[in-house]
C-alpha cells in the first residue's frame, strides 16, 4: 500500500511537472499554455518573462481594461497587460521587475497610478489576502519544483492539461487581457446610478502631519526604483487612471491636498528618470462627469478604455486634450 501510494504520488507529481500550469519550470517541455490560474499573480510572471512582448502595462483592475490589441498600433509595440485585481504597489513593482530582467531593451513600460501609489506614512499594505508566489519572482526558477505538490498546483495543472489539449477553451487572454466588465448589452443605467451615487471621495490611506511636502510616499519611492531599473532607452509612460467624479475630492479639501501632492511627487519623479511622460485623467473631465461612461466609481466601459489609449498615445506625443493634464513630458528618444 505504501508502495502504490508512493507511486500514485509519483505519477501526480510528473503530471503536474510536464503540465508546468503555470509555464515557469526550466526543463518542462515546449507546449501552448495560456494564462489559466484564477489569480493573475500565478499566471503573469510567465507573461512578463514571454518573448513575445517588447512592453508592458502595470495595475490594477482600474488599468485592466486597457487592451493590448488598442495600445499596440497606437505604439508600435507588442504589450502585454500585467494589471492585477487589488494589486499592491509591492507586487506591481515585483512583477515589473521580472519583465526588467527577461527584456534587455523594452519599447515601453506603463504604469496606471491610482491609490495604491499615494499611501503616505511608514504603513502600507505589502500583500493581500490573495496568495503571492514569492518563488515566481525570484531569479531561481528551479525552486517551482518545490511548489508543485499542493492542491493549487494540481488543480491548475488540470486545467491547462485541458488547454494544451484542446479539451477546454481558453479563458483569460494570451496578451493579458481579459474583460472582467459584463457585456455592453447588459448595461443597467439605473443600477449603475445607484452604485456611482453610493460612493464618495477615495481617499490614500496612510499618516500624514505637517506640511505636505514633508510627507512620506513610500510606495513612490517602489515605483522608483522600478522605472530606474528601466534602460534609459525604454519609454516610460504613468498615467493617473480615471476615477468616476463622485470619487474626485473637491477642490480645497484634504484628499485634493494629498492627491496634488501625490501628483506633484510623480511629476518630481517623471523629470528625474529619462525618457518619461507623466500624464493625469484623474480630474474632472469629459470622461469622469459622465455617469454612462462606468460600470462602478473605479471601472469604465470598454469603449472609455479604447478612448484612453488614444489618450496615452496622444499624451506620449505631447498633445493637450480636455480628457487628461499633461504633468510632464520629454519627447521621445
Amino acid at each position: 500500500m505504501v508502495g502504490a501510494a508512493a507511486i500514485v504520488a509519483g505519477l501526480i507529481y510528473a503530471f503536474v511537472t510536464l503540465v508546468d500550469p503555470f509555464d515557469t519550470l526550466p526543463l518542462s517541455p515546449k507546449l501552448d499554455r495560456a494564462p489559466v490560474a484564477t489569480n493573475a499573480r500565478f499566471s503573469f510572471p510567465a507573461l512578463a518573462r514571454s518573448e513575445a512582448f517588447d512592453s508592458a502595462l502595470f495595475g490594477t483592475s482600474t488599468s485592466r481594461l486597457l487592451r493590448p490589441a488598442a495600445l499596440n498600433p497606437l505604439f508600435d509595440v507588442r504589450l502585454v497587460n500585467l494589471s492585477m485585481n487589488d494589486a499592491t504597489a509591492y507586487e506591481m513593482t515585483r512583477m515589473m521587475g521580472v519583465f526588467s530582467k527577461a527584456h534587455a531593451a523594452p519599447k515601453l513600460a506603463m504604469v496606471g497610478l491610482d491609490t495604491r501609489w499615494c499611501v503616505t506614512g511608514d504603513q502600507w499594505q505589502l500583500l493581500t489576502v490573495r496568495a503571492f508566489p514569492e518563488w515566481m519572482y525570484g531569479p531561481n526558477r528551479w525552486a517551482g519544483y518545490a511548489e508543485m505538490y499542493n492542491l493549487h498546483a494540481i488543480e491548475t495543472a488540470g486545467r491547462q492539461f485541458g488547454i494544451v489539449t484542446g479539451i477546454k477553451a481558453v479563458v483569460y487572454g494570451r496578451d493579458g487581457y481579459t474583460s472582467f466588465v459584463p457585456p455592453d448589452s447588459a448595461y443597467d443605467p439605473v443600477r449603475v446610478a445607484a452604485n456611482l451615487t453610493s460612493s464618495g471621495p477615495n481617499i490614500p490611506e496612510g499618516t500624514r502631519s505637517g506640511p505636505s511636502e514633508g510627507w512620506r510616499f513610500p510606495t513612490l519611492e517602489l515605483l522608483r526604483d522600478a522605472l530606474a531599473a528601466l534602460p534609459d532607452g525604454t519609454r516610460k509612460l504613468l498615467f493617473f487612471v480615471p476615477y468616476h467624479r463622485n470619487l474626485l475630492s473637491p477642490d480645497g479639501s484634504a484628499g485634493a491636498m494629498l492627491w496634488n501632492e501625490c501628483k506633484r511627487r510623480v511629476t518630481d519623479l517623471a523629470r528625474a528618470i529619462p525618457n518619461t511622460v507623466a500624464v493625469d485623467f484623474m480630474l474632472p473631465s469629459p470622461i469622469t462627469e459622465r455617469d454612462d461612461h462606468y460600470w462602478d466609481p473605479l471601472h469604465y466601459r470598454v469603449g472609455i478604455a479604447d478612448r484612453l489609449a488614444s489618450g496615452l498615445a496622444g499624451a506620449d506625443r505631447g498633445e493637450a486634450s480636455p480628457d487628461y493634464r499633461i504633468l510632464w513630458h520629454q519627447v521621445r528618444r
